[in-house]
């Protein structure tokens, strides 16, 4: 079968769907011996040495989301090429093809409709207008985690008989990794709790603040709290929090980190933070959980399928819970421990490899069809 992807996302992202999308092409054309693909999209920016794709700018190149590349040029492209599946990983599409063409649309999380106030009106109105046709219109959906399908189920119950839950996975040099250069770099000294994520609601920073203040008040432990991640979208109570906090000078804020540099942050940590009130699957947690990382996460959404037992859990909406969680693990140095013994075990259960046979199944399964 020939096989189209479209790559939109490498170009126009640099967090979770720009890694997944990079991660389903290397490893689709690595372990997928029968299949041809084209990948599209909006640059010449490579992704991988040896691996070729086809540059298709906006029209409009004023807009990230140009309608006329959407649903004109991209489409007239790919009618042109004749392929028998079209992968869009972005949320978002595809648009304007012909019944014979199989679409697989990939579902990363439901937050525009379960949680919308965590997103732009834009994006909002964008998903109430196009997510019924895309459910309807989609032969094959693809989520990131049980907790996403049973979403999306929820939500487009017509969604039910064509959704396949596949679990991410993580690069190799997410590993235990110790180079206190790395940390002078950021001018991080040691003892610190890590917290890697955008700085905007749904990420849920403020309860992390206030849970950080009420350990220190109640702690001699001067452990420091290192957040990185870059600046989002309604950020401003998130900063008046933190320039109001009493330990604002054991805070550090240290944005956007090479992520070569990730595994010696999450390694160093005395414990890895993720407050989150929703994710589609939280991959920030799996790389810590591979560095070994002691993890406190939140116990909502897809974030328990990830951690399983390897973690401590809280509620999003308990600053008590998070900090009493954190003077266990400061007070308890067997109980971090055997949280680090149990991340490694548990994160040996998700690799790249694994989600790419896992999708190549899938596309197998539209042969017989064909």
């Amino acid at each position: 079968m020939h096989i189209v992807i479209i790559a939109d996302s490498i170009d126009k992202q640099s967090a979770g769907i720009h890694y997944y999308t990079k991660n389903l092409i290397i490893h689709l054309l690595k372990n997928d011996k029968k299949n041809s693909y084209t990948i599209i999209k909006l640059n010449q920016k490579v992704i991988k040495e040896g691996i070729s794709s086809i540059s298709l700018p906006n029209t409009l190149k004023f807009l990230k989301n140009d309608p006329i590349r959407n649903f004109f040029t991209l489409p007239g492209l790919i009618k042109k090429m004749k392929p028998d599946i079209v992968i869009e990983p972005a949320h978002f599409g595809p648009f304007n093809l012909p019944n014979h063409i199989k679409r697989i649309t990939v579902i990363h999380d439901l937050t525009p409709v379960k949680l919308p106030e965590f997103h732009k009106i834009g994006s909002r109105l964008l998903q109430k207008l196009f997510f019924p046709h895309l459910i309807r219109n989609a032969d094959q959906l693809i989520t990131n985690s049980l907790n996403t399908t049973a979403d999306l189920n929820h939500y487009y119950p017509k969604s039910k008989q064509k959704t396949t839950p596949i679990y991410l996975g993580k690069a190799d040099f997410f590993k235990p990794s110790f180079n206190e250069k790395v940390l002078n770099k950021y001018k991080i000294t040691q003892p610190y709790f890590l917290s890697v994520g955008t700085i905007e609601p749904r990420k849920n920073l403020k309860t992390l603040l206030k849970a950080y203040k009420i350990f220190r008040r109640e702690t001699a432990q001067k452990v420091k709290l290192v957040i990185c991640g870059n600046v989002g979208w309604k950020s401003r109570s998130f900063f008046q929090t933190f320039f109001k906090h009493p330990f604002k000078e054991d805070i550090l804020l240290i944005g956007y980190a090479d992520r070569l540099d990730l595994p010696f942050l999450y390694s160093h940590a005395k414990a890895f933070i993720y407050p989150s009130y929703y994710e589609g699957f939280g991959l920030p947690v799996l790389e810590a959980l591979s560095c070994g990382a002691p993890c406190v996460i939140s116990n909502r959404s897809s974030l328990p399928e990830v951690g399983e037992d390897a973690a401590l859990y809280f509620s999003p909406e308990s600053d008590r819970e998070l900090a009493d969680h954190l003077k266990l693990l400061c007070n308890d140095e067997q109980l971090g421990k055997e949280l680090g013994r149990k991340a490694l075990a548990q994160a040996e259960k998700f690799s790249w490899t694994k989600f790419a046979d896992e999708f190549i199944n899938v596309l197998n399964q539209f042969d017989a069809k064909l």
